[in-house]
């Protein structure tokens, strides 16, 4: 095990003075999660930046909290959200930040498809640029997927729609990395309502209504689940339109975020 000291040698210079919030949603993720906990709270603490990682176990029915926990035991920047059951990725994430007190906002995968390493060129992209938000794009040119072909598929159809329905200047709304500035988080999540895999969407569509600077940044993915889909099914997709649909209604015609 890697001493204090040692750790301590190979911190880098912090480039943010600004505490870090890394936000982990999580269902049904052991055996992984400990490991990746680990691993996510190693990759921040290499960083320099005052830190800390919670993951929202989003009404699991495995150890996932347990393990959790464990990882909470090591480490005192891990903490364990838990949801009485499960009710999407947008409400996780939602109480999460509710129980942050980080300055900039991580949204990261708990399945770590995503390295946790690539948050400090998105931070790094945050602070040269000037942004309120960062997004991981799948479709930057400059990214590395490795993704299977209906899930790019997939992912095209939905940039589309977004693009004809909202005109929002974002190539990639889905992708599991993302960064806030808290103040567009506090503007933005109380007119949120969806719970699902279209709060991406609605938060992003909120904060660029609002004139929140956002931009996009390469990423590199590696797809890791078990079957070409992972966990998206018939029925996530049939939502997933619905939700966002109903956010279009919301924005255009009942003109409800303002």
């Amino acid at each position: 095990m890697m001493t204090a000291q040692a750790r301590e040698k190979n911190k880098m210079k912090p480039f943010h003075k600004n505490k870090i919030s890394v936000l982990m949603p999580a269902y049904n993720e052991d055996p992984k999660i400990y490991d990746n906990l680990i691993y996510c709270f190693c990759v921040f603490e290499k960083f320099g930046f005052s830190f800390e990682i919670i993951l929202i176990d989003d009404g699991s029915t495995d150890n996932t909290a347990d393990m959790a926990l464990k990882a909470a035991k090591e480490h005192g920047e891990i903490r364990l959200v838990s949801n009485a059951k499960n009710t999407g990725k947008g409400f996780a994430l939602k109480n999460g930040f509710e129980n942050s007190t980080g300055d900039l906002i991580v949204f990261l995968d708990s399945d770590l498809e995503i390295d946790p390493f690539q948050a400090g060129g998105l931070l790094k992209a945050m602070e040269d640029k000037n942004a309120d938000i960062v997004i991981g794009s799948k479709r930057h040119k400059d990214s590395f997927i490795k993704y299977p072909a209906e899930r790019k598929v997939l992912s095209f159809a939905y940039f589309m729609m977004i693009k004809f329905m909202f005109n929002l200047n974002v190539t990639d709304t889905q992708a599991g990395i993302k960064i806030f500035r808290r103040e567009a988080l506090e503007y933005a999540f109380p007119k949120i309502l969806c719970k699902k895999y279209a709060f991406d969407v609605e938060i992003l569509a909120v904060a660029a209504k609002k004139k929140f600077k956002i931009i996009e940044e390469p990423i590199k993915v590696i797809f890791s689940r078990n079957t070409s889909w992972g966990r998206i099914k018939i029925r996530d997709i049939w939502d997933i339109g619905i939700d966002t649909i109903a956010i279009f209604y919301r924005m255009k015609i009942l003109r409800y975020y303002k």
